[in-house]
């Protein structure tokens, strides 16, 4: 017997031993979802982000009898609920629905964050975007955003606005708008939309600065005026509110965008898999009609262009805070 033909059961089985070892793996990937999705909420209940990440868990649910559990993790931001995320287990069973605010804009704004966006989390799928809304409470003497700069001129740093918190994007909005206006509001930042819509409602602040979907449901309701939206189309789903642009401030744009992220090193097959489950639910008439009567506009994107549009705008919002001069500890 000549030594290759020795050798040739000792190859079969470390062959067959290399292909058992595997084995679990492709099959465990192919099986995916095999247990419940925990979907990391970065913000309180209540607001934009929580009401469009419940909802994309929701259909997930009822349309492919997974399991997918809202985690609300709020604070700073959005930012420690994106950096938890950051950290998971890279398996596809920890999620997490990021937007502009705590993607593109915190990074440039805190001196000290725990994750990179570009580098430490995958993009799966873009959901939705929305521009900012500028509302008063119904039975504000602010009729207008005319009146709002001609009271903030006569007596400066008196006029109040709300945000869900320093650092996002509703935050610079209301910022950016101090700028083109040349006039100065006093940021009063909360933790998370619902507590800035209570006070905004109660009257204590006098302006508040909002996703559409986090005000959507009291305007409709008739208890806040909107004032314009920030964006430099209307919104479909305010239609009669002008945008900043149009009430004299050329070129103003400011919206934001929602999307599911993973923890960098999940699985090509996995991301794939919640791209497709995602983008089939926002090509339903139903999932559309929900994310519209949130306020929000429904978008669809592979992940390739999801990440595209993250690079972008990480590098297109370094230039707006350095400019605005916030930063935060």
């Amino acid at each position: 017997m000549t030594r290759s033909t020795l050798l040739r059961p000792l190859a079969f089985a470390l062959a067959f031993t290399a292909v058992a070892a595997t084995a679990p793996a492709q099959a465990q990937t192919a099986a995916y979802p095999a247990k419940p999705i925990r979907m990391v909420v970065p913000f309180p209940p209540g607001g934009g982000t929580d009401i469009l990440a419940r909802l994309v868990a929701q259909k997930l649910t009822e349309a492919n009898h997974w399991t997918v559990v809202p985690d609300n993790r709020a604070g700073a931001g959005g930012t420690i609920g994106i950096a938890e995320a950051a950290r998971a287990t890279p398996t596809g069973y920890d999620i997490v629905m990021g937007q502009k605010d705590n993607m593109v804009v915190a990074p440039w704004l805190y001196k000290s964050l725990s994750y990179n966006p570009v580098k430490d989390l995958t993009a799966v799928a873009h959901v939705a975007y929305t521009p900012v809304v500028i509302v008063t409470q119904a039975n504000s003497k602010f009729k207008t955003l005319d009146d709002v700069v001609k009271a903030a001129r006569a007596a400066p740093d008196t006029i109040t606005y709300g945000s869900p918190g320093n650092g996002t994007t509703i935050h610079l909005a209301g910022e950016i708008f101090n700028g083109a206006a040349k006039i100065k509001m006093r940021h009063v930042p909360y933790k998370g939309s619902n507590a800035a819509m209570m006070d905004v409602l109660a009257g204590n602040v006098d302006l508040m600065v909002s996703s559409v979907p986090s005000a959507m449901a009291q305007i409709k309701a008739g208890k806040l005026r909107p004032l314009a939206v920030t964006s430099a189309k209307r919104s479909t789903s305010l239609p009669d509110t002008p945008t900043v642009a149009e009430l004299g401030y050329k070129d103003f744009d400011v919206s934001t965008w929602y999307g599911v992220f993973v923890p960098a090193g999940t699985p090509k097959d996995v991301v794939a898999t919640l791209n497709a489950a995602i983008n089939k639910l926002l090509a339903t008439p139903e999932m559309k009609a929900a994310i519209i009567a949130q306020g929000a506009e429904p978008q669809s994107m592979t992940p390739e262009q999801f990440a595209a549009l993250l690079k972008t705008d990480y590098e297109k919002w370094k230039g707006i805070v350095q400019a605005s001069g916030a930063t935060i500890e």
